[in-house]
């Protein structure tokens, strides 16, 4: 007697593990939430106070986040498991670019030379240095099964030591501590024994002490390193960012001057605002409710990142969830702590915020990558 099959078709469509059942909406809502408003903070932060407004910010900027959205969509297609292929190739890719962008092929700005020009857009191989340095610790610490002895500790080690030179060759401090952030947070869930974190912790220390003594930074990247210690000590000088900004945050108040109102910012009072210091925009056209509302959407995003790492199928996808939560845990930390006077200015972005192609991207693919860990945890 012949047997009745149901079309595939169907059963797809029943399949419970299929990884498309599994998308996190509420961290796909909570980036593009946080992601909208922060193109309209940059727009705020460049639109100018006087004449025509300035829209070209504003363009580059939505660009930038609808090319991120893109990428989402385009991750719930392909398997993470992928990226152990991808590992070593694109962590030496991602290492010679590091290495052209400190040649004469590099573009200068702001006392670093961290860019390629590419018309009228720029391209900064760190930030995309951040998901490979990510995807080259995940493969390598699984691959180790937690058994990592000492000898293991330094072969990691000089893989995540190696960008970190190249990038503090730019010089550009403030993105070699996002480095330091994920490759400790990896470390932790790797395996790594709490010995050998204590020597390399050591290690670190006199390597800044070594750095902060050195001729790698200029006297005014220094300054500002340690500037927030005393605000009041050069208001002039390298604390006019810091002062600034706190006056900026301080004049929203509990409910803001209202959006586009901000009289600090549309006086263009803060030095770049639309970039390092866009929490400004913030604090003063959204007052402490609107901050409040932000942060509380980023730890949201926090909250769910770890989530999929705890819910991971696998080592890999569980250290790649780590290294991702690790860099944008610290990123928020740092941005939003140097505007309000209580961590260095070192110009780290505020991800999904801070205008630059870059960044924005590279906070997208970080998310496509947990994203994609999480529909896949049943496969």
């Amino acid at each position: 007697m012949a047997t009745l099959t149901r079309p595939s078709t169907e059963l797809n469509r029943r399949d419970l593990s299929a990884p498309w059942r599994h998308i996190d909406w509420v961290l796909v809502a909570s980036v593009l939430l946080v992601s909208v408003m922060g193109v309209t903070m940059v727009f705020s932060a460049t639109r100018g106070a006087e004449g025509p407004a300035d829209t070209s910010y504003l363009k580059r900027q939505a660009v930038f986040m609808v090319i991120g959205v893109g990428i989402l969509a385009l991750s719930t297609l392909t398997d993470y498991r992928r990226l152990r292929d991808l590992a070593l190739p694109a962590y030496i890719a991602l290492s010679l670019l590091l290495l052209a962008v400190v040649s004469p092929l590099g573009t200068s700005s702001k006392g670093a030379q961290a860019w390629f020009a590419i018309g009228n857009f720029q391209l900064q191989p760190s930030e995309f240095a951040k998901i490979g340095l990510i995807v080259a610790l995940a493969a390598l610490l699984e691959h180790w099964h937690g058994d990592v002895d000492l000898r293991r500790v330094g072969i990691a080690s000089a893989v995540a030591g190696l960008p970190m030179a190249l990038i503090l060759l730019q010089p550009d401090l403030g993105t070699m501590l996002v480095f330091v952030a994920i490759t400790v947070a990896m470390f932790l869930m790797g395996g790594v024994k709490g010995r050998h974190l204590l020597l390399l912790t050591l290690v670190g220390v006199i390597g800044v002490v070594g750095v902060l003594n050195s001729n790698v930074l200029k006297e005014y990247q220094k300054d500002r390193l340690t500037v927030f210690l005393d605000p009041e000590s050069d208001k002039g000088g390298s604390a006019y960012n810091v002062n600034q900004s706190i006056i900026t945050i301080q004049q929203g108040g509990l409910t803001g001057d209202g959006l586009f109102q901000g009289r600090q910012t549309q006086l263009r009072f803060v030095p770049e605002q639309q970039t390092d210091f866009i929490f400004t925009v913030v604090g003063e056209e959204l007052g402490f409710l609107g901050a409040a509302t932000f942060l509380g959407l980023y730890g949201l995003i926090v909250w769910r990142v770890w989530r999929a790492a705890n819910l991971a199928r696998d080592t890999f996808g569980q250290l790649l969830c780590v290294g991702v939560l690790a860099m944008l845990a610290f990123q928020l930390f740092e941005s939003v702590g140097m505007t309000m006077g209580i961590m260095p200015a070192t110009g780290i972005p505020l991800p999904f915020m801070s205008y630059g192609g870059s960044s924005t991207i590279t906070s997208f693919v970080a998310i496509a990558v947990v994203l994609n860990v999480h529909m896949r945890r049943f496969r």
